[in-house]
């Protein structure tokens, strides 16, 4: 079978697109080829996190024992703007390959025929003209913007606990480096982060209209979903996503055990809370497929079953009944080894997913979610209490 080949395929990518994507390619940083990737992250740094550090400096902020939180003992705002902040714009490199890779698997494993390729590539286009317009980023921008506008005296108190957001003890006037951390900093990260739930939103919509389209699906491939398994793979390019998340809460619960007095054990749902919705978020572009592959199943384990039985009665009569040739013998037979291979090809559709994810991506998703946890576990956690830990596990 000849390889269909598709322009609009082999140019796609969730994240070469967008307003902010436009104004960047016309001032010659809007590839995603990784070194300007990483640049790009290098000036979200120098605009977020390092003008915090400048204006903390300057008004004695930064460090030393005049205030519990100074800047520069701060986990919450290092991590999410030194950590965070750089992996949400140098995983689109990645996360915008990997979504190209999917999108040709289609043609590459015969999933769409020459029939559907204009139904396909109309789903492309559908999607590019989607990512491409002003009105979701722009509506992006604004949800970014309000929290800090609503909420920007009582985000400066930080639990009562004197921090670098403010001037002087009991003060509610905010300094420099607050008044920048909430109209340029934060407002910078929710736009990023709110973009990806953006894009998440693209893929989901990608997939729920490419596989309700005339799709060559065969519920007997050994993936276990019908060919569509190559969709489990690609949801682990999200990883990055999930972990960037991880450590913004991580570091904020750091920040809770060690300037406000909260134990770890008080604040494990938050963790576990924030581990099964990140999860379920990246899982549930894969549940659009459920009600294509339960069709795929049942007609399936129809067309087999009735299959299955005519040939089992076939070779019931012929061997069990005794009414083959006398020359015949079973020993090497091709109606033993055709059994053999109907019953796993109708064990295999017995066992098809209805959703195609298996549980290596599962695993990759979940250590994405829990590795930020364990530094913060471990600096919080005294080192006998580790250790005592350790030796009971061992033993």
């Amino acid at each position: 079978m000849a390889e269909i080949k598709s322009a609009l395929s082999e140019k796609f990518s969730l994240t070469e697109g967008g307003a902010l994507y436009q104004l960047l390619l016309r001032m010659g940083r809007g590839k995603v080829e990784r070194r300007r990737v990483i640049v790009r992250a290098l000036l979200a740094v120098l605009v977020t996190w390092f003008p915090l550090l400048v204006f903390s400096l300057l008004q004695g902020l930064a460090a030393g024992p005049a205030i519990k939180i100074p800047f520069l003992r701060d986990f919450a705002v290092n991590v999410r703007f030194l950590i965070a902040l750089p992996i949400l714009i140098m995983a689109e490199s990645g996360i915008g390959h990997t979504s190209r890779i999917l999108v040709l698997q289609f043609l590459k494993s015969g999933l769409v025929g020459e029939k559907e390729l204009p139904s396909f590539e109309a789903v492309i286009e559908k999607i590019t003209r989607l990512r491409d317009r002003v009105l979701p980023e722009a509506v992006i921008l604004v949800l970014a913007y309000v929290p800090s506008l609503l909420n920007i005296r009582s985000g400066l108190t930080m639990g009562g606990v004197t921090n670098w957001h403010v001037i002087g003890m009991g003060s509610t006037q905010a300094s420099l480096a607050g008044w920048w951390f909430h109209l340029v900093s934060m407002p910078m990260f929710r736009f990023l982060l709110l973009r990806w739930a953006w894009r998440i939103f693209l893929w989901t919509s990608f997939l729920w209209r490419a596989v309700r389209l005339h799709l060559y699906l065969v519920a007997t491939h050994t993936d276990m979903a019908a060919g569509l398994g190559f969709l489990s793979e690609g949801q682990k390019a999200f990883s990055p996503i999930i972990f960037a998340g991880g450590a913004v809460i991580a570091a904020q619960i750091g920040n809770a055990i060690a300037y406000e007095g909260k134990t770890l054990s008080s604040l494990k749902s938050p963790m576990i809370a924030y581990g099964v919705l990140a999860i379920l978020i990246l899982v549930v572009p894969l549940l659009v497929v459920a009600p294509v592959l339960r069709k795929v199943k049942q007609e399936a384990l129809q067309q087999f079953g009735a299959l299955v039985t005519i040939h089992n009665q076939l070779f019931d009569t012929k061997w069990i009944l005794n009414k083959h040739s006398q020359d015949d013998v079973i020993l090497g037979n091709p109606d033993a080894s055709s059994l053999i291979d109907l019953g796993a090809s109708f064990t295999v559709i017995r066992q098809m997913s209805l959703v195609p994810i298996d549980k290596a991506t599962l695993l990759a998703l979940v250590a994405a979610a829990a590795l930020p946890m364990i530094p913060m576990i471990l600096l919080v956690t005294p080192a006998d209490q580790l250790i005592k830990t350790v030796l009971k596990m061992l033993g």
